[in-house]
């Protein structure tokens, strides 16, 4: 069992550092196909919005999955 929870928590690192590397806050979604900020603040919307949802779940999985791993190991 704890070799599953091992790779669990890999994956899950790996999918939680990319989706912060996605959401860097100087370049935003925006960036990626080319627009522009321009410096201004605005709200999440579309997929921004369910990128900050999706790392907040996987930041909660990779702590619950560490909480874990530490508690059956000893």
């Amino acid at each position: 069992m704890g070799t599953y929870l091992s790779i669990a928590i890999i994956i899950t690192s790996i999918t939680l550092i990319a989706s912060v590397v996605l959401q860097s806050k100087g370049i935003g979604l925006g960036g990626l196909t080319g627009g522009d900020t321009g410096g201004v603040y605005s709200q999440r919307r579309g997929v921004e919005k369910i990128l900050f949802w999706i790392t907040i779940g996987l930041s909660s999985l990779f702590f619950l999955l560490a909480l874990i791993t530490v508690l059956i190991t000893g």
